[in-house]
């Protein structure tokens, strides 16, 4: 019986079967969308080892053979052969990928899946589905990856660029013309099963009633799937059913009740408020998880008729409208907000390792590395005593990491060879080529005289977390701030601490408690940044 993965689910393919000689089948299909679908070779890096390791419709195998593109066969969008015991030993990973050719996005794709085939019986299936993408053009299915041994796991991770941005990705280059097409439909010929598949010995035969024929072995060899009926398959891919299940043989389908919209309209990811922006968002009418249950033998509201409960083709309509507006969103960007307290970090982009607050990763996808970031001897002394220690982790690799903490609100302020001065309390990570130190704050009137804050500088991003949705200030001659409300301010501001401590005050009981306030000055164009919290 095949095992049914989920994303991000891995095995050895020990585990899984114990032949080497394997068939990998995609599925994936759209109204009026087109798939070139493709193998690349990785090595240790994960990056492409030789261009004659990228396994596409116009270069169907690698050099010894261990990458076969076979075609389109039992009812596969497209299926390869792949011999793991010949995969010479610079590759250590194969990614099978799927892109749009033309215009699109993924979020178009009906029900789809990779699949692997030992001996002619299916192992394991991952299947997905286009609402787990939003505009992504392209998509990395399934991984065989070398650790120790060979295993596999099911990725389905959306990419937004095409073929020509993924190769890129992996470290290709992309000529400037296509090669001609006549080629690929001249490959698919010597690729395609024989009529009949008589041999004990292995081969590409598509083992219509094999069974008989078959010799035991103590590994299953190469064998393509029983052929049943692709026709109807492919047309139900095709049909555009994603918006609403099919009706069931002798049921009807009842109307579908109004669907409620948290976090704004439905497909569209929530939108990370500005500094100074109210958010604005309405509150869903109907909380996840919150519905009354329906009487015992009732199925719930929103479902066919006829249907029994815990069918997924059933329950899908009614599930992917309540997660929705809670799967995650892919921009391409390096940073991407989730919500307003979820921060995601593509490492795949920009290479340079981020540096985040202890603890404050929530979950990862991907190869990641995480260690410890000393500051040092000095750097340990000048912290403690100005109260701007950070204790940071640095995060490197291949892959996204969630950061969040405390439900705090996150801002992603990008500088552009600026700079801004940031409490290293209000700091959840920034991008190690940022430039960052401990800035004095001259004033009088207080004990020790001065206070610190922390300055980064440089091209990056920075996250700053608040309580509540913060306001920005333009700094004028009498903008005052509360030191213990203020989150950041532009570098560029003088700012220096005003008291308002007189002897009277301090003779008799009784005074406002806003004795201590930092006084802001500078050009215009400067600005403060204020949370609705004293720390």
């Amino acid at each position: 019986m095949a095992r049914e993965f989920q994303r991000g689910h891995k095995a050895k393919i020990s585990d899984l079967t114990p032949g080497t000689d394997l068939y990998v089948g995609v599925q994936i299909s759209g109204p009026g969308l087109t798939f070139d679908i493709s193998c690349f070779g990785l090595d240790a890096n994960e990056q492409l080892s030789d261009d004659q390791y990228f396994i596409f419709f116009n270069q169907p195998k690698s050099p010894e053979e261990s990458i076969q593109l076979l075609g389109t066969q039992a009812g596969d969008t497209e299926s390869f052969r792949v011999t793991l015991d010949r995969i010479p030993a610079n590759v250590h990973k194969l990614s099978f990928t799927a892109t749009i050719d033309g215009a699109g996005q993924m979020s178009q794709v009906g029900p789809g899946y990779i699949r692997i085939v030992a001996g002619g019986e299916e192992v394991v299936r991952y299947a997905f589905t286009g609402s787990e993408f939003t505009t992504e053009r392209a998509v990395m299915l399934g991984d065989f990856y070398l650790k120790d041994v060979w295993r596999f796991a099911a990725v389905g991770q959306g990419f937004d660029g095409g073929l020509d941005a993924l190769l890129k990705n992996f470290g290709g280059e992309v000529a400037e013309e296509a090669p001609a097409a006549p080629q690929q439909q001249a490959a698919a010929p010597s690729f395609a099963p024989p009529p009949q598949a008589t041999a004990p010995a292995p081969s590409f035969g598509a083992p219509a009633a094999p069974q008989a024929s078959q010799v035991p072995q103590p590994a299953p060899s190469f064998g393509t799937p029983a052929a049943q009926a692709p026709t109807p398959q492919q047309q139900m891919h095709a049909a555009p059913t994603i918006a609403a299940p099919m009706a069931p043989m002798g049921g009807t389908v009842p109307p579908p009740a109004p669907a409620p919209a948290p976090y704004g309209q439905p497909g569209q990811p929530p939108q990370q408020p500005q500094f100074g922006q109210v958010p604005g968002q309405p509150v869903p009418a109907a909380p996840y998880g919150q519905q009354a249950p329906a009487p015992y033998g009732q199925q719930p509201p929103g479902m066919p008729q006829g249907v029994p409960q815990g069918v997924p083709q059933a329950a899908g309509a009614g599930l992917q409208a309540a997660l929705q507006p809670y799967k995650e969103t892919a921009t391409g960007q390096r940073w991407t907000p989730q919500n307003q307290q979820l921060m995601r970090v593509d490492l795949t982009m920009g290479g340079t390792p981020v540096l985040a607050r202890q603890g404050s990763m929530v979950m990862y996808q991907g190869k990641v590395d995480f260690s410890y970031k000393g500051a040092g001897f000095a750097g340990r002394i000048v912290g403690n005593a100005t109260g701007q220690e950070m204790q940071l982790m640095r995060c490197t690799g291949r892959g996204q990491v969630f950061l969040a903490e405390d439900g705090s609100h996150l801002h992603a302020i990008e500088l552009q060879g600026d700079g801004i001065c940031v409490s290293a309390e209000s700091v959840l990570a920034f991008d190690e080529s940022l430039q960052h130190e401990v800035r004095r704050i001259e004033g009088h009137g207080i004990p020790g005289g001065a206070l610190f804050t922390m300055q980064f500088q440089g091209t990056g991003t920075v996250i700053v977390k608040t309580h509540g949705v913060p306001v920005v200030l333009p700094v004028t001659p009498t903008t005052f701030a509360d030191c213990n409300a203020i989150v950041a301010w532009s570098s560029a501001s003088q700012v220096i601490i005003s008291s308002q401590v007189r002897l009277r005050r301090n003779a008799y009981p009784g005074h406002s408690g806003e004795t201590v306030n930092l006084q802001f000055r500078g050009a215009p164009g400067n600005f403060i940044v204020v949370q609705p919290y004293e720390v």
